[in-house]
C-alpha cells in the first residue's frame, strides 16, 4: 500500500475515464484502498509483466490487495502526460534562459552601478502560449518578459535588434528579436530597467507573477494602447531631438532610451549583456 504525506492529496484525477488522456506511463491508484498500479513493476499477483502499462491491463483485472474492480483506479501521477511534458520543456528551456543570463551577470554586469546587487536572476511564471515557453526574466539590471521558441521551433535566425508587436489579451507589447549561445533565438518586453526601485527578490518576482496575471486581462486593454501611443509619441519626440542635436554638433548621438534598457536584449553591441 502507499503511504501519503498528512495532507498531501491522494488523487490528481482519472480524467472521467477517459483512457487516451492517461500515458503508458501512469501510476495508477485504487481509491478504495489506496494500492498503486506502476507499470514499471506490474503485477505479479495477476502475473503482468513489467512495462505492462495501466490501459492494457485486462478488463477483468482487479486491485490485488481489495479486489476493486479498474474503474475504481485513479490517476496519481503520469510523467508521460501532456502536462508533465510541457513542464518538462518548460524547465529545460528556462534553466538554459537563466544560466546565460548568470554568466552575463557574473562576467559583465556585477560591477556596473545601475545593477541592484540586492537581486539575482531568476525565471518566474513561465507558461506555454500557443506551445511557446513565456515569462518574465528578472535579474539585477532589468525586468523582462519573454518568449522562448516552441519545441521543434527554430529561432536562430533572428535579426539581434529587431522589433515584434505581439498581441495579448491585455493589449500589443513591442519584443526585441536576440540570440544567445546557450538559449538560442528569443524575443524580449521590456518591462523595467534600472532596477533600483526593487528592495529585495521577493518583491521582484512578485511584481513578475503579476504581470503574468495582468497580460492576459482584456480589462487593461484601454490603458495599455493608451500608455503605447504616449510610448510612440515621446519616442519620436527624442528621436528628433537626438538626430537635431547631432547635426548641430557634428557628433554622434546618445544611445537611444531602447538600447539602455533594454541591458543589450536588443543586440547593441555597446550594451555590456548583449553578446
Amino acid at each position: 500500500m502507499t503511504a501519503h504525506p498528512a495532507g498531501a492529496p491522494r488523487f490528481e484525477g482519472s480524467y472521467l475515464g477517459a483512457d487516451d488522456r492517461i500515458s503508458a506511463q501512469a501510476i495508477m491508484e485504487c481509491k478504495i484502498c489506496w494500492t498503486s498500479y506502476d507499470p514499471a513493476e506490474g503485477d505479479d499477483y495477476r502475473q503482468v509483466l513489467p512495462g505492462t502499462p495501466f490501459t492494457a491491463l485486462p478488463e477483468d483485472w482487479t486491485c490485488p490487495t481489495c479486489d476493486a474492480p479498474k474503474a475504481q483506479f485513479m490517476v496519481r501521477e503520469d510523467p508521460g502526460s501532456q502536462d508533465a511534458l510541457d513542464a518538462t520543456y518548460i524547465a529545460e528551456k528556462t534553466a538554459a534562459l537563466t544560466a546565460d543570463f548568470r554568466e552575463i551577470w557574473n562576467a559583465k554586469m556585477r560591477d556596473v552601478p545601475l545593477c541592484n546587487k540586492a537581486l539575482s536572476v531568476e525565471a518566474v511564471g513561465f507558461i506555454l502560449q500557443d506551445g511557446r515557453p513565456l515569462g518574465v526574466l528578472v535579474a539585477p539590471w532589468f525586468m523582462n518578459l519573454i518568449l522562448l521558441p516552441a519545441e521543434g521551433e527554430d529561432w536562430s535566425d533572428l535579426t539581434p535588434g529587431a522589433q515584434e508587436v505581439i498581441g495579448f489579451p491585455s493589449g500589443e507589447y513591442e519584443f526585441i528579436h536576440n540570440t544567445r549561445e546557450m538559449v538560442g533565438g528569443y524575443k524580449a518586453c521590456s518591462l523595467f530597467s534600472p532596477m533600483s526601485d526593487f528592495t529585495s527578490q521577493m518583491q521582484a518576482v512578485e511584481v513578475a507573477r503579476a504581470v503574468m496575471t495582468e497580460l492576459f486581462k482584456e480589462e487593461n486593454r484601454e490603458e495599455t494602447d493608451r500608455t503605447a501611443e504616449i510610448r510612440e509619441t515621446r519616442k519620436a519626440e527624442l528621436a528628433a531631438a537626438e538626430a537635431a542635436a547631432a547635426e548641430t554638433a557634428d557628433i554622434p548621438a546618445e544611445p537611444s532610451r531602447r538600447a539602455v534598457i533594454s541591458a543589450g536584449l536588443a543586440g547593441v553591441e555597446e550594451a555590456p549583456s548583449g553578446e
